[in-house]
C-alpha cells in the first residue's frame, strides 16, 4: 500500500544556517567563538575566513571544528564579499571573531528574522563594562550613523555593528564593493535603498578578552568609512551629491562675480577680466555638475530597479516557515 501526501502539504525543513566569521589575528578568541556558536546552533556550519593572519588563527579555528578558508585580499570587506559569493545557506549569521558578541541570543535573532519575515536583523550593541568601547568609538559611531541617517534616511541606532542575521535573498543580491570596515556602512545603505524589511535587537557587547587587540584604528578607519559614505552618496544618490557641488560653485561664483557685474552696470567696463573669466568658469562647472547629477540619477534608478528584481527573484524568509 503506497502512502500519499496531499498536494497542498509542504514538508517543513530546517533552514540551513551558516555562521560567517571573518578573522585577522584572532588566535586568542576564535576557538571560543566557534565553540559558543556550535553550542548555540548545533545544526549550523561555521565558516572562518582567515585574512592573512600572522598567528595561529586558522589552526585554532580548525581544531575548534570550523570550516576554515583563506582570503588573500586584505580587508574585512574583501572577506565578506568572498563569503557571500562562496557560501550557500538559507540564513547567514555574520559575526566578528573577537568574542565581543553574545552567541546565546542568536536563536532569538534567527526566529525574529524567519518569524516576522525580515531580511536583516542587526544586533544593536549595548556595552557591558567600561572597556567594551574604546575611547572615541562611541562618539565616532554616533557621528557616522547620524551622517548616514541624514544622507540616506537610515533609521538605525548602531550602523557599525558586526553582528547581523541575514536572509539568503539579501546576501545574494548584495553587490559588495567596500574593501575594509566600510562594509558595515554599505550593508546598511544597501538595505535602506532596497527598502528591505530590517530590524535591530539590543544585544550585549563585552570587552575583548585579555591578549586580544582591536584591528580598528579610530581615525584611519573612521576616515575610510567617511570616504565610503561619500562614495555611496555619489553612486546611490547622485542628484543630491552633484547638486551640492552645483550649489557650492554657484554660490561661490555669485559672491565673487557680483562686484564685477555691479561695476559693469555702473561704468560699462570690465576692468577685472581674469575675475570675470574665473566666475564664468565656476558657473559653467556648477551647471555641468547639475546636469551630471540629473543624468546619473536616471541611470541609478534603472540600476536600482534591476537590483530590486534580482532581490525579488530569490525566495524570502517567509518561505522557511511555510506549513
Amino acid at each position: 500500500m503506497v502512502s500519499a501526501v496531499a498536494p497542498n502539504m509542504v514538508m517543513q525543513q530546517e533552514p540551513r544556517l551558516a555562521v560567517l566569521v571573518p578573522c585577522y589575528n584572532e588566535e586568542s578568541t576564535i576557538a571560543k567563538v566557534v565553540h559558543d556558536f556550535r553550542a548555540t546552533l548545533p545544526s549550523a556550519v561555521i565558516y572562518v575566513y582567515d585574512n592573512n593572519s600572522r598567528d595561529l588563527t586558522a589552526e585554532c579555528a580548525r581544531e575548534a571544528g570550523a570550516v576554515v578558508r583563506d582570503e588573500v585580499r586584505q580587508g574585512k570587506g574583501n572577506v565578506v564579499r568572498r563569503m557571500f559569493a562562496d557560501i550557500e545557506a538559507d540564513v547567514y549569521i555574520l559575526v566578528d571573531g573577537d568574542d565581543t558578541y553574545d552567541a546565546a541570543v542568536c536563536p532569538a535573532l534567527i526566529a525574529k528574522l524567519i518569524g516576522e519575515g525580515f531580511d536583516i536583523v542587526s544586533g544593536q550593541r549595548e556595552a557591558v563594562g567600561a572597556a567594551a568601547y574604546r575611547r572615541g568609538h562611541v562618539l565616532g559611531n554616533r557621528l557616522l550613523t547620524g551622517l548616514t541617517s541624514l544622507m540616506f534616511g537610515v533609521k538605525v541606532a548602531d550602523m557599525l555593528t558586526g553582528y547581523r542575521i541575514m536572509s539568503r535573498r539579501f546576501v545574494k543580491s548584495f553587490p559588495a564593493s567596500s574593501a575594509g570596515f566600510g562594509i558595515e556602512t554599505e550593508l546598511t545603505v544597501h538595505a535602506v535603498r532596497m527598502k528591505v524589511p530590517m530590524a535591530e535587537v539590543p544585544t550585549t557587547y563585552k570587552e575583548r578578552p585579555e591578549g586580544s587587540t582591536s584591528k580598528l584604528n579610530t581615525y584611519r578607519d573612521g576616515m575610510r568609512i567617511l570616504l565610503t559614505i561619500g562614495g555611496l552618496m555619489r553612486r546611490e544618490r547622485p542628484l543630491i551629491f552633484f547638486s551640492s557641488i552645483f550649489l557650492f560653485f554657484a554660490l561661490l561664483s555669485f559672491s565673487i562675480g557680483i562686484p564685477v557685474v555691479i561695476e559693469y552696470f555702473q561704468t560699462g567696463l570690465v576692468p577685472r577680466l581674469p575675475t570675470a573669466v574665473l566666475v564664468t568658469g565656476m558657473m559653467m562647472l556648477a551647471f555641468l555638475s547639475l546636469f551630471t547629477g540629473l543624468m546619473l540619477d536616471t541611470v541609478t534608478r534603472g540600476r536600482w530597479e534591476l537590483k530590486r528584481l534580482r532581490y525579488l527573484a530569490i525566495p524570502g524568509p517567509h518561505e522557511l516557515r511555510r506549513p
